[in-house]
């Protein structure tokens, strides 16, 4: 942050916030992805060529100015994140029924001021549409320098209410610390002037030196972005209502869109009679991934192949002394699922040997059909 071995740093930063974030799938939040994202394109870019320690103690040259596309691709991943947010608010539940805000809203109603318009389901009506039209406008209204400072009030009073209402993590305060970044640079000269005059610091020098960059950068950000403009499109290529399957549904910024709630049971087959036997999922999982993966095909599969592992080559005595031997034994599992509290429905089909499905990224033809 305050730019010492900035490069060195930068990197480690990346690879070990990144791994902490997949270590486990079911800790996923669109959050900690953009922050990934975020501290990767940092690894490229001259963060610390001005105002920084490693310029302070002489480890690099100071350079005051810089390439506009250094800048500009920060200020376009914030616009992506916004602008295909919005783009996934486009949809049914979202705009006809207020889904989930509908529910979230009335447990509000301990809200300072408007708590108990929170209450009336109008309220969410309202919620759900200034959040798409935020979302697809705000990009623009922030790269106009005219109306700028007022789509900054506006991004302030969101996330400030967000944090409020849901307990979603530092996204919120990193929104609003980022977009400040298209503010103009004489913005930002003059905060770090007053860091200066706070920290008893000399006098900011502004000279001319120009941070050239490198052409091969500006090469391979372009394949960069046009990935993260395809990826969350990937959901067209699977069947099926998307909050149902959840097919695609990850690295496509779209936050706080879907209420489900799950329970799943599985059963360990031994061949011979195809009698089962019922797992205890709390001896396997925390109850983090217990809870999540119940509604997640992915997870249930990785799950089921984690069982099936788990139970080759086990020998299990009954009590009447008869011995089963298993090897490699099927899977099965009974798994309801509620979305939108709708009312529980069965998820998968619970005849399926999930041992033998393979993982990967087709349709996973074992998930039943959603109908309302």
């Amino acid at each position: 942050m305050v730019g010492l071995f900035y490069r060195i740093n930068i990197v480690l930063y990346f690879l070990i916030f990144t791994y902490i974030e997949l270590i486990d799938k079911t800790n996923y939040l669109n959050h900690y992805y953009f922050i990934s994202i975020i501290s990767f394109i940092l690894i490229f870019l001259p963060s610390h060529r001005s105002f920084s320690l490693d310029c302070f103690f002489g480890i690099c040259k100071k350079k005051t100015f810089t390439k506009s596309w250094t800048i500009n691709a920060i200020k376009l991943q914030i616009g992506i994140v916004y602008f295909f947010a919005g783009i996934a608010k486009l949809n049914y539940n979202w705009l006809f029924e207020a889904q989930p805000l509908v529910n979230w809203l009335k447990h509000q109603s301990d809200f300072p001021i408007i708590g108990n318009l929170l209450l009336y389901d109008v309220t969410a009506y309202l919620f759900s549409w200034f959040g798409a039209i935020f979302d697809l406008s705000i990009f623009f209204i922030l790269i106009n320098n005219r109306i700028r400072i007022y789509g900054y009030i506006v991004v302030v009073i969101f996330h400030i209410m967000t944090i409020m209402m849901f307990p979603i993590g530092v996204f919120p305060l990193v929104m609003i610390g980022s977009t400040l970044i298209f503010f103009s640079e004489n913005f930002h000269k003059i905060i770090i002037q007053i860091i200066c005059k706070c920290l008893f610091i000399k006098s900011y020098e502004i000279n001319n030196d120009t941070y050239k960059g490198y052409k091969s950068f500006k090469i391979f950000f372009y394949g960069f972005f046009i990935l993260q403009f395809l990826i969350p499109f990937r959901y067209l290529l699977y069947p099926g209502n998307l909050f149902w399957t959840e097919q695609g549904y990850r690295f496509s910024w779209r936050v706080m869109l879907i209420e489900k709630a799950g329970y799943a049971q599985f059963y360990v087959h031994e061949p011979k009679k195809n009698r089962k036997m019922l797992i205890d999922n709390r001896n396997y999982l925390t109850p983090q991934q217990e809870k999540m993966m119940a509604t997640q095909p992915d997870m249930i599969l990785q799950y089921a192949h984690f069982l099936s592992e788990e139970f080759s080559d086990s020998l299990i005595v009954e009590p009447n002394g008869e011995k089963i031997q298993l090897n490699k034994p099927k899977i099965t599992a009974d798994v309801v699922v509620s979305l939108f509290n709708e009312g529980s429905k069965v998820f998968i089909d619970p005849t399926i040997d999930l041992s033998k499905e393979k993982r990967g990224f087709k349709h996973k033809h074992w998930i039943t059909k959603y109908e309302n």
